[in-house]
């Protein structure tokens, strides 16, 4: 299983946010290209960039800021936040994104997934199932949808995508445990691959996210803490990869 470092981005910052709220930040660095250096050197395989801005905004709004760290760094980066529009996907792929995550477009507007997938590649595509009380959250989860988080994932597993982030707001940033009974329904429902984010703070954690099966864990907040060393973490689940051409 992978094991995904994250760096959410917002006025330039790495931060986290608690369960998503945006009056709720810590500042764990103020340069995220350092932070970025630092998590490959740690062994990462893979990176994953959130413009917390450009997700509020519905427009990447630090897409210079993420072309830099994906030119410094020799492993792949997947990044969301504000990726509404073709063109917007386009252009990140361009600046050197491996993978663009949509979010709120997948549950407002289908066909971008679609068209997306078409011209970059099913594989450079990930829909994020962002879940408040079961429900898809939308706009940088700063309103909730009435979809069903289960019933996002039929739909997109109907369009062919390939893989998507499951992540569970309530246990975002809380150094609790994931919502294992809701990761192992999806699991269990969809032949997608599957990312889990969200209160992944002990590789105990881990271990068990691999045993259920899903492809990659995204970290937050337990590498800053602390509580998740990085390099332990991809030494018991998994080596680190570079980054190639198509990604």
């Amino acid at each position: 299983m992978e094991v995904i470092p994250a760096i959410d981005i917002r006025g330039g910052k790495c931060v986290r946010l608690y369960q998503g709220d945006y009056d709720r930040e810590t500042v764990y660095s103020d340069s995220p290209l350092r932070m970025a250096a630092h998590w490959a050197s740690e062994g990462a395989s893979r990176i994953h960039v959130i413009d917390l801005d450009g997700a509020k905004a519905g427009a990447p709004v630090h897409a210079e800021l993420v072309a830099e760290i994906a030119g410094s760094v020799a492993v792949s980066i997947q990044f969301g936040g504000g990726i509404k529009t073709l063109e917007a996907a386009r252009m990140m792929a361009n600046s050197g994104v491996g993978r663009i995550v949509i979010g709120t477009a997948a549950v407002e507007d289908a066909s971008l997934v679609e068209q997306a997938s078409r011209e970059l590649g099913p594989e450079s595509v990930v829909v994020s199932v962002d879940a408040v009380d079961g429900y898809a959250a939308v706009r940088g989860w700063t309103e909730s949808s009435e979809l069903p988080a289960t019933e996002l994932v039929e739909r997109i597993e109907g369009m062919g995508v390939g893989r998507f982030v499951y992540t569970d707001i309530a246990r975002d940033g809380t150094l609790t445990e994931p919502n294992f009974t809701a990761i192992e329904r999806l699991s269990a429902q969809t032949g997608m691959k599957m990312l889990v984010a969200g209160g992944v703070s002990s590789v105990d954690h881990l271990r068990r996210l691999a045993q259920i099966g899903v492809e990659a864990a995204i970290i937050g907040t337990a590498v800053y803490t602390g509580d998740i060393d990085l390099r332990e973490a991809v030494d018991a689940l998994g080596g680190s990869t570079t980054k190639t051409s198509t990604e």
